[in-house]
């Protein structure tokens, strides 16, 4: 979304595809304090913002076998056929008349019922090619746990390649293009692995519909393509067993063979004998399946098939080189590079905050809006008095909507003139929403042991989504709302220590939340967030970070000053140092008596509710390995919560470090991000 408001504002020419999904990934709702999961039905009432092209319909086949036509060539014959039907969202640019084109595509049967059948009352069989069409439509990320669900998937993701690909091709060719240059005039981007069998996709049709011969396909593919890797989480990279692709895709797993037979030659040339690097780099996994199970590589076939490849920080970028694609980066290492990640101020600022917009107007005039380097000008006036209570009170009022919509949600009242504490991503065990959960029972346990002292009233606030296969976050969530049960109605925490859940997060939710936010969290374990854009919204609307020293935590600190964020915790390589010599988790808990009280209470404490087995599953993780090191950084991040506590009692210095958060935030703009892609991702190299 931010890079289409971009693409618009700086007159690129550019198209964002997609699937048109009638529900989204998923609507949440907490029932008994547990995540339910239930239909996202966001078209239920149409969209009065899309404009169906009935003129651009592309069909998409699926399994069938491959043949020969008369001139030898390879001829794919689909055993099914669907038509992938576009459906436009026009997004416009900020002070411009240029668009960029949201471009969708909702899944059509190929033929109309089968009328005998139907006439012979078999209803559902005439029809049955209409619900294979349509449930291509049904939901964004199907439940891949069953077979069903990862084949579902599989069908998704080249439903949008192929189309999207046959309509580049005709508008290529429409505009006067050669099928050889198509990647001289275009760029085929991937974002991530989901679109990663476009590379195979686009050979398919350069050899099998335009004629052209291996090296010259090979060579405009390689030309167009270009791949950005979002995560080192191992989930995130797509693997397909190979059987499932030969039953669905099997001229594309022929291409992706000879993709891989040419580039594994190409190789041993280069280093004979080296096996081992061979079955590393290779675009077939034959042993880390189960037993038997060859399996394809996105990933891999991403890298192999893209001239450049780059990561979203730049300490992503290095761990990505240094770690998951080291073998390539050697092989290449003129391909990979680093853009990072940026926002569009005008969605998450003006549109968000038009209160924060309006004062900065004000101290800057308005050409931040459209260079928010600009915000640069901020740092020299971050220290005067009425600016800073000006930005406090703007600051307040944006709590106090967040505040009323938290009591509309959850029934539950607060402060506005507390510190509202932030953490809303998705669940997810390496941001460590658990960290700062048991941060939050550790305060509480010190209000309840000394309620004469001068606490600092907060506001903790939780939202995102667990996987809906996904236990442990699932078990986060559970936790969170039987601590809130607790501390929410606790008498002698009275107002000073609040701690909310908001379901159902999403853009609309952020949008509220953001702005109210006075301390943003940003704790994943280092090594392990490539960049995140949340951490970006927040230190724009003047929020404060808490986090550590990962992704693009580090370049905010360098471009704000580390001392403008509470910066805690083991850096990438100490964390990964640690993990390879192996720790034990109870060694954190034995020297820290408040992490012990922590764990006791959850376990069979009051947040056990009576159960001792209650959240045993969370509890025998982090005791047995603690994967993402939270028992590890747990007293540093004590330690920099009470620098939080210490300066929000000086207000004047609190609002005069959110200014400064805020005129360092310049560079994180979706227009620089853009600008970067440009010249150093999809200006592809010379043939």
């Amino acid at each position: 979304a931010c890079f289409l408001d971009s693409f618009a504002t700086l007159g690129l020419p550019s198209f964002g595809y997609g699937l048109r999904y009638r529900h989204g990934m998923f609507a949440q709702a907490i029932q008994d304090g547990r995540q339910v999961e239930r239909p996202d039905t966001w078209l239920e009432a149409g969209s009065p913002w899309e404009l169906t092209r009935p003129e651009l319909r592309w069909p998409v086949g699926f399994g069938g076998a491959v043949g020969h036509d008369a001139q030898g060539r390879p001829r794919w014959a689909p055993a099914e056929t669907v038509i992938a039907q576009a459906i436009d969202f026009i997004v416009p640019g900020h002070g411009t008349e240029r668009v960029s084109t949201l471009r969708q595509w909702q899944a059509q049967p190929a033929q109309p019922i089968d009328y005998a059948a139907f006439s012979r009352g078999e209803h559902t069989e005439s029809a049955r090619h209409f619900h294979d069409a349509e449930r291509l439509n049904w939901v964004l990320y199907p439940d891949d746990s069953s077979a069903a669900g990862r084949e579902l998937r599989l069908r998704q993701e080249f439903l949008l390649v192929s189309a999207s690909l046959q309509d580049l091709m005709a508008r290529h060719l429409r505009e006067g293009g050669r099928p050889e240059d198509i990647g001289r005039a275009n760029v085929v981007h991937l974002n991530d692995t989901h679109p990663a069998l476009a590379p195979a996709e686009l050979m398919r049709l350069l050899l099998d519909e335009h004629g052209l011969d291996w090296d010259r396909a090979w060579a405009a593919t390689v030309q167009a393509c270009s791949y950005t890797n979002h995560t080192l989480m191992p989930e995130a990279l797509e693997t397909w067993p190979v059987g499932l692709v030969q039953r669905l895709l099997p001229r594309h797993l022929e291409i992706v063979y000879e993709i891989n037979h040419r580039f594994l030659t190409e190789l041993r040339q280069r280093h004979p004998g080296d096996d081992a690097l061979a079955a590393r780099v290779s675009l077939i996994d034959e042993g880390h399946g189960a037993p038997g199970e060859r399996r394809l590589r996105m990933a891999a076939l991403a890298v192999v098939a893209s001239h450049r490849v780059n990561g979203v920080s730049a300490l992503h970028s290095r761990l990505m080189v240094d770690t998951l694609f080291a073998d390539y980066a050697a092989l290449w290492p003129e391909r990979f590079t680093n853009v990072t990640n940026g926002v569009t101020p005008r969605r998450w600022l003006v549109q968000a905050n038009p209160g924060l917009a309006a004062l900065l107007d004000g101290a800057l005039g308005d050409s931040w809006r459209s260079d928010l380097s600009a915000l640069s000008g901020l740092r020299a006036q971050a220290d005067d008095a009425a600016l800073g209570q000006a930005f406090l009170a703007v600051k307040r009022e944006a709590k106090r909507r967040l505040a009323a919509h938290i009591h509309q949600a959850v029934g539950v009242q607060v402060r506005e003139d507390a510190l509202f504490d932030v953490q809303i991503k998705r669940i997810h065990e390496y941001k460590r929403q658990l960290l700062n959960l048991l941060q939050v029972i550790a305060r509480y346990q010190a209000i309840v042991a000394d309620p004469e002292r001068a606490w600092v009233p907060r506001v903790v606030v939780f939202a995102g989504k667990a996987a809906s296969a996904y236990r442990a976050a699932k078990g986060v969530i559970a936790l969170i709302h039987d601590v809130a049960r607790v501390i929410n109605h606790d008498p002698r925490v009275g107002d000073r220590l609040k701690l909310v859940f908001l379901p159902n997060y999403g853009v609309s939710l952020a949008e509220l939340i953001i702005p109210a936010a006075d301390l943003s969290e940003q704790i994943s374990t280092a090594g392990t967030e490539a960049s995140g854009t949340g951490n970006m919204k927040f230190a724009l609307n003047g929020a404060l970070t808490i986090g550590t020293w990962d992704g693009a935590n580090i370049e905010m600190a360098q471009h704000m000053g580390e001392s403008q964020m509470f910066v805690f915790g083991l850096r990438a390589d100490e964390a990964a140092r640690l993990t390879a010599q192996g720790h034990d988790p109870r060694q954190w808990v034995a020297r820290s008596p408040v992490l012990q009280q922590v764990l006791d209470a959850i376990a069979h404490g009051p947040f056990a509710h009576g159960e001792p087995q209650r959240h045993e599953a969370l509890l025998h993780s982090l005791l047995g390995r603690d994967p993402y090191l939270l028992l590890a950084d747990f007293e540093a991040y004590l330690a920099a919560q009470a620098r939080v506590d210490a300066l929000w009692r000086d207000p004047a210095a609190w609002a005069a470090c959110a200014l400064r958060n805020i005129a360092g935030m310049g560079f994180f703009s979706a227009d620089r991000t853009i600008g970067e892609y440009l010249r150093e991702v999809w200006t592809p190299p010379a043939r």
